[in-house]
């Protein structure tokens, strides 16, 4: 698939969605083109063998049909429905206005929402905002303006999704805080919740693609005290009053100093159990003190600002919180699991 066949396939679709003189066949034009095995998913199935030069155009090509095809099929709906072909099938019995509303179940929140909104009202109540990004991300700041070395795993193809053209998808949502620095001057305080990707073999505790919630505050004579004061709030907050929060030293390419954060076991209390290796505590987030070598790269005076970040798994967090065993229960769309939230 090229761009000049997307092109014709789109004149297509238009038209057969602007011909369509009945529901029946208007819903035929729909599972043709967007249904599940239809031609649009399967030219998105095929992306990775379109030239790399012509991979981003067809993509968003692709995309902007779905979008164009779509309204193009709601509003072709509405001019059948209020036209008297349409009112000949409403009358032929293809919906009947006279038979008594269905009863629908109430639906629940899925714990992956209920974590992150749970997480970003937290942080609202220390003054941060939501950013967000995109999940196509370029190298630069997926992994340079971070002070990630060339010669770093993570950049190797069996880490990361590369798209080609320095794209990728993104493995972190840290490059959101670039975009911000990038933008805006100091201060900043800014949550940012998003999906991540990353070449992990799906099991009982990892997936391809997994949820992130990173926190930035930059300013004035921000210290190590203020994030670990801004932690232990999240923490009893999220966990309840009764949780303890420890500090171990670690190394992450862009913070110095840095630290892994543990919150105690939300099933043994601290005491030791099976979940928590005995140990009592269960590592939650990653965080330290931004890099100064990170503030140049977006032209900020790391002699005038510091700042910390943090950043954390929102499945993880949803599978302590809930007692949930296993990741991929997060995504089957089993709905007997997920009736209970």
């Amino acid at each position: 698939m090229n761009r000049a066949e997307l092109e014709t396939l789109k004149t297509e679709a238009l038209a057969q969605a602007g011909a369509a003189e009945t529901a029946a066949a208007l819903e035929a034009v729909r599972i043709h083109y967007l249904g599940r095995k239809g031609l649009l998913p399967q030219i998105m199935k095929c992306l990775k063998d379109v030239p790399p030069e012509e991979r981003a155009a067809v993509g968003q090509g692709a995309n902007a049909l779905k979008l164009e095809l779509t309204a193009a099929l709601d509003a072709r709906l509405a001019a059948l429905v209020g036209s008297q072909a349409g009112q000949a099938t409403v009358a032929a019995g293809a919906f009947d206005t006279t038979l008594p509303g269905r009863w629908m179940p109430r639906g629940s929140v899925h714990p992956i929402s209920q974590v992150i909104e749970e997480a970003v009202r937290i942080f609202a109540t220390l003054g941060f905002t939501v950013a967000e990004g995109p999940d196509v991300e370029n190298g630069y700041r997926n992994f340079e303006a971070l002070n990630t070395p060339d010669y770093h795993p993570s950049l190797d193809d069996k880490d990361t999704f590369w798209l080609g053209d320095g794209l990728l998808l993104r493995t972190q949502t840290s490059p959101v805080q670039i975009r911000v620095m990038e933008q805006t001057p100091p201060p900043v305080r800014i949550v940012t919740p998003g999906r991540c990707y990353r070449r992990d073999t799906t099991d009982a505790t990892h997936s391809a693609n997994f949820h992130q919630i990173e926190g930035l505050y930059v300013d004035r004579e921000v210290s190590l005290a203020d994030l670990k004061g801004t932690l232990a709030h999240f923490a009893r907050q999220m966990m309840g009053p009764e949780v303890k929060v420890r500090f171990r030293p670690h190394f992450f390419p862009f913070t110095e100093p840095s630290v892994e954060c543990d919150f105690t076991c939300h099933v043994c209390k601290g005491s030791g159990c099976r979940v928590c290796k005995q140990s009592g505590w269960i590592e939650i987030a990653g965080a330290g003190m931004v890099d100064p070598r990170v503030f140049r790269k977006v032209g900020y005076d790391p002699e005038a600002v510091s700042g910390y970040a943090f950043g954390m798994g929102i499945e993880r967090i949803a599978m302590i919180r809930f007692g949930i065993p296993d990741i991929r229960m997060l995504y089957d769309n089993d709905v007997r699991f997920l009736k209970q939230f």
